[in-house]
């Protein structure tokens, strides 16, 4: 069973946006700092770098969007589309790759076009055509764009992209600002190098970073430690309690304990987390 939801996760957020009649969603803009912004709306959130040079695109959401995610761009500066980036393969991150990758050049961890490529549906023009090992640095008028692969956490190619002038982090989905993270166990993602990844961005970059998170609102450093305390919490707990001989059940009945309870929500309520603790510590 816990197998089954992890695979409906993705499932889920497709269903769910296409549920809410596309044609009908919002994106939203916010600003971050400097030229760089963040476009909101179902699915992952978007990064936009609009310069008097062009524009750059963190992550497209689902398809049915990727017009409405072009206008919103446009909106900002109407300039051209250089760049693409994917944060990780998931279809809420890159569900309007096919229509991008005819206006700009897609960028994405090798494992990105490796598993986006293993999907039976896939489409030849939706796949990353600059991939990476470690990480690439793109240059766009006075930014730059710093893109980093941090191994085994949410999945095996995530990347975060610090915009090193405006002093904003995109983290992908190594950051649920909304409540417990998604980690896909199946797609080479581990709980403790999900820490991991946390714990890296929060030592390289600086203080006052702007965040924008997978999912969720505009937040900060201090928002990211606290996400991370709660996923070491968490991994401790579990730890402790599969150590001493409990059983998935008896761990799922005592819960994560009060302090963290509130961060359940549609996708990843405190049963999934636990789920997933389990299965990957055990």
């Amino acid at each position: 069973m816990f197998k089954k939801s992890l695979i409906a996760f993705t499932m889920l957020l497709s269903i769910n946006a296409n549920a809410q009649s596309m044609a009908d969603a919002d994106i939203t803009v916010q600003a971050a700092a400097g030229d760089v912004y963040m476009l909101k709306g179902p699915g992952g959130n978007i990064g936009v770098l609009a310069t008097d040079k062009g524009l750059l695109l963190v992550d497209d959401k689902f398809a049915p969007l990727a017009k409405k995610i072009e206008g919103a761009m446009k909106g900002l500066a109407d300039k051209k589309l250089k760049y693409v980036i994917n944060t990780h393969y998931h279809g809420d991150h890159t569900g309007s790759n096919k229509y991008f990758s005819h206006k700009a050049p897609i960028f994405a961890h090798e494992n990105v076009r490796n598993r986006l490529s293993s999907k039976a549906e896939h489409a030849v023009d939706s796949l990353p055509v600059v991939t990476y090992k470690d990480g690439i640095t793109i240059h766009l008028d006075n930014e730059e764009v710093q893109l980093t692969h941090l191994p085994t956490g949410h999945t095996d190619g995530d990347t975060y992209v610090y915009f090193k002038q405006a002093n904003v982090l995109h983290t992908g989905d190594l950051f649920f600002e909304v409540g417990f993270p998604y980690v896909d166990l199946k797609s080479g993602g581990s709980v403790k190098g999900y820490l991991k990844s946390v714990k890296y961005m929060l030592e390289h970059t600086p203080d006052d970073v702007v965040i924008i998170p997978g999912h969720g609102k505009l937040t900060n450093k201090e928002s990211l430690a606290a996400f991370a305390s709660m996923i070491e919490f968490s991994i401790n707990k579990v730890s402790k309690a599969l150590a001493s001989g409990k059983s998935e059940e008896a761990i799922l009945a005592e819960g994560i304990g009060a302090k963290y309870q509130h961060l359940s929500w549609a996708f990843i309520t405190e049963e999934k987390w636990l789920k997933t603790l389990v299965a990957d510590l055990k």
